[in-house]
């Protein structure tokens, strides 16, 4: 169910994407006192895409399904968790980008604490709460752990840093599964990026600087690990199509790569800071070394 998370979260992005593109640079500039103005429109925004989205979502994934009485699911185990990394990437990036507009706003550290990284987790359980009253779902007590241990990331690493050292990061490919069943891994490229856990990678990007603060090492540079997961047509149990000449043995792939930290950029364009906090969340393709049970050791020139 993750999907539905990214799905809202590259939304996000994208409007974020366009006002940097329509508004002078000082637009971007962080607020040094409270401007009421830029909360009351941060708050409002915030407001207005989440309930657009809830109904967006309604009417692209439950309407077709009867309601039923709040139920939970356990579903742990489906997807090699897959999809409940998912939910602890978006309900991370989505309380770091409501914690990184309340700044811009100038409200205190501890109210975008609060107030900006509980949008994640707020946003997610409403969405756990409607998949509770369908009845081709059902919440999940693990997607609301994921999502717990997402906005815990972020704010730790303020509490105790006052810098995120370690971010979470998303990389995707294409894969052989999809056009076997594209209703269920994604009929076209965008839906693919979504669906497919099969593609998908996430990964922890640690800046390396910013642990050895004494060091040579560019502020740029950042060591990446990865996880992902393959041969899935199905979330649930054994592969339910059989692909002849496909090998469909599941199986997990853990990665160590090199990454870059764009925020580490010096520039004084607040608009291209804003632009490298949002790209932040995709990992940069490199050199990888991946291991799996199924093929061992593995290495790639660059890896998406």
């Amino acid at each position: 169910m993750s999907y539905k998370n990214i799905l809202f979260f590259l939304v996000v992005l994208a409007m974020s994407n366009c006002v940097a593109q329509s508004r002078f640079d000082n637009f971007f500039k962080p607020s040094d006192t409270l401007n009421s103005k830029r909360k009351n429109a941060v708050f409002i925004s915030e407001a207005a895409v989440s309930t657009a989205a809830l109904v967006g979502l309604n009417q692209l994934w439950y309407a077709d399904y009867p309601k039923s009485s709040f139920h939970f699911i356990n579903d742990n185990q489906e997807w090699l968790q897959m999809d409940k990394v998912g939910h602890f990437y978006s309900s991370y990036h989505l309380g770091r980008l409501g914690g990184e507009m309340l700044q811009w706003s100038g409200v205190s550290p501890k109210k975008q604490l609060i107030y900006g990284a509980g949008l994640g987790f707020a946003f997610l359980t409403a969405v756990e709460v409607m998949d509770g009253f369908s009845s081709q779902w059902g919440a999940s007590a693990g997607d609301v752990v994921a999502n717990a241990t997402g906005t815990a990331l972020y704010v730790s690493q303020e509490l105790l840093w006052k810098e995120q050292r370690i971010t979470p990061k998303f990389s995707f490919h294409t894969t052989r599964f999809a056009k076997y069943r594209p209703e269920v891994l994604g009929s076209s490229f965008s839906e693919q990026i979504l669906k497919d856990y099969n593609g998908q990678t996430y990964w922890l990007s640690a800046n390396l600087k910013s642990f050895f603060k004494d060091s040579k090492i560019p502020k740029i540079l950042n060591v990446a690990i990865g996880y992902g997961a393959d041969g899935m047509i199905a979330g649930k149990g054994e592969n339910s199509l059989i692909i002849p000449g496909i090998n469909q043995t599941k199986s997990r792939q853990f990665y160590l790569s090199l990454d870059l930290d764009l925020t580490k950029i010096e520039t004084k364009s607040h608009f291209l800071k804003t632009f490298f906090s949002v790209f932040s969340v995709l990992k940069i393709p490199a050199p990888t070394l991946e291991y799996s049970s199924n093929e061992g050791f593995r290495s790639h020139v660059l890896y998406f």
